[in-house]
């Protein structure tokens, strides 16, 4: 308690010690130096970032939402294992994970249905992104064939 006082006695005085000095020029065009103090209460950490966030413009330009920046999409890599639908296609994407208790590397599978526009074949080896929902199951498009599959 005793040094929470001296800590507030302390700032008081800096802030009572502080003065502001502005220069007038009187009509004669002589200039004289004026002292006032604490014309303005000074504002606290939390009012100030307000005052901030308050005057700042808007970041992306002057306010057009066409210039507002995206995250960036999830991406994907992964062989075709069917193209029996039309404009689609079901990838299976491989990774390995390591097991939480025994620490050895296991090899998980998972199946994205992907919307093809490029064309891409079983065995192909191909990029997919993340996109809208283009049906109950379809959230995926594939952007790029990055392997074409031997025969």
């Amino acid at each position: 308690m005793a040094t929470k006082k001296k800590t507030e006695e302390a700032e008081s005085s800096v802030v009572a010690e502080e003065s502001v000095e502005s220069t007038v020029e009187t009509e004669a065009g002589a200039e004289v130096k004026t002292e006032a103090a604490n014309e303005a209460p000074k504002k606290t950490a939390s009012k100030r970032a307000a005052a901030d966030k308050a005057e700042k413009p808007a970041e992306n330009g002057d306010g057009d939402d066409s210039t507002i920046k995206k995250g960036k999409r999830a991406e994907k890599i992964g062989v075709v294992t069917s193209d029996k639908m039309t404009l689609t296609v079901v990838v299976r994407v491989d990774r390995l994970v390591k097991h939480p208790i025994y620490r050895k590397y296991v090899r998980k599978r998972k199946k994205f249905m992907a919307h093809d526009d490029k064309g891409a074949k079983i065995g192909d080896k191909v990029r997919i992104v993340e996109t809208r929902p283009m049906s109950a199951r379809k959230r995926w498009r594939v952007v790029e064939i990055i392997q074409k599959a031997e025969l």
